[in-house]
């Protein structure tokens, strides 16, 4: 099985709620390119509702931030030729993050989280993510990612 983007993650930066692999309580996403789309698929738990039935908003919020993020890093790799094994790392934090909400997101089911790089700028990489319920899209966001320092992280 191919590895996920967040799998490269070195320890020192893998602790995030979001998609870091050492943080037992996060949601420890994972996502994989399609195409020219990279893709997460995540279940939402009883404890992510906001009012019954329907996902929290911060949840969305969430998934859409560390799923573009992994997907800057991804890109950035790509955009070079280059496994995501190679040094030096390319890791990204958020610049800004924007989310509509287009309609409920249903709590019963795989949330599908499919990006899309839409510039690729010195150490910003802007990245658009739908999320979608039972296919129907339910959220969209836009991420401004900014590479981080190599010294970030190892406090």
């Amino acid at each position: 099985m191919m590895k996920a983007f967040q799998d490269y993650y070195p320890d020192n930066v893998a602790q995030c709620y979001g998609c870091g692999s050492n943080n037992h309580h996060g949601h420890q996403i994972k996502t994989h390119w399609e195409g020219e789309e990279s893709v997460t698929r995540f279940t939402p738990e009883p404890y992510h509702t906001a009012v019954p039935g329907y996902a929290y908003g911060g949840l969305i919020a969430s998934l859409i931030d560390c799923h573009s993020t992994g997907t800057a890093a991804a890109a950035m790799y790509r955009s070079e030729g280059r496994e995501m094994d190679t040094l030096p790392p390319f890791r990204f934090v958020t610049g800004s993050l924007h989310v509509d909400y287009l309609k409920p997101t249903p709590i019963d089911g795989v949330l599908e989280l499919r990006g899309r790089v839409k510039e690729i700028k010195g150490r910003k990489v802007i990245v658009e993510t739908t999320v979608f319920a039972q296919g129907v899209a339910t959220a969209r966001g836009e991420v401004v990612a900014v590479q981080m320092p190599e010294s970030f992280g190892n406090n």
